[in-house]
């Protein structure tokens, strides 16, 4: 075995992307950074290195524990990165969706223009305010009292 892989193929390989294609646009995205820098694809990793890895709101760090090339099973991904993802990262994916969701039966096809209307009416009801706004919310989110909505 190699003393180095590319970074896009480790990433592959233990199951942080889904096709190494994806992996390879991370890299060019500058969504993953070794050593503390970014990486380019081609880079070469190395046995004890700490990759970085941004997936949407949560960064992930890995350890090189042992290098291939080939893509393995999730049980023995454990044998090749350490996961050193602290636990305040992780809880970013516990966090709930604001989202505001109509219930509509299965096969009922598009809203009507009456349905439209009903829902738009409901999302007016719905005040947005920034009193309404819990304080560590909007903390997160950067709103300030004096925002305008």
């Amino acid at each position: 075995m190699a003393d180095s892989v590319r970074i896009d193929k480790f990433l592959w390989a233990i199951r942080v992307y889904k096709t190494r294609s994806d992996a390879t646009e991370a890299c060019k995205g500058n969504k993953v950074r070794a050593g503390g820098a970014p990486a380019k694809p081609s880079r070469m990793v190395k046995i004890g290195e700490t990759i970085e890895v941004r997936k949407g709101a949560i960064q992930f760090t890995y350890k090189v524990k042992a290098l291939l090339e080939k893509r393995v099973g999730a049980a023995v991904v454990p044998q090749y990165a350490e996961n050193l993802t602290p636990e305040s990262e992780m809880e970013k994916l516990k966090a709930p969706v604001e989202t505001f969701f109509v219930r509509r039966d299965r096969g009922a096809g598009r809203p009507t223009k009456k349905d439209r209307r009903e829902m738009d009416s409901a999302m007016d009801e719905i005040d947005y305010s920034p009193e309404e706004i819990p304080d560590d919310i909007a903390a997160f989110f950067g709103i300030g009292e004096d925002d305008d909505f």
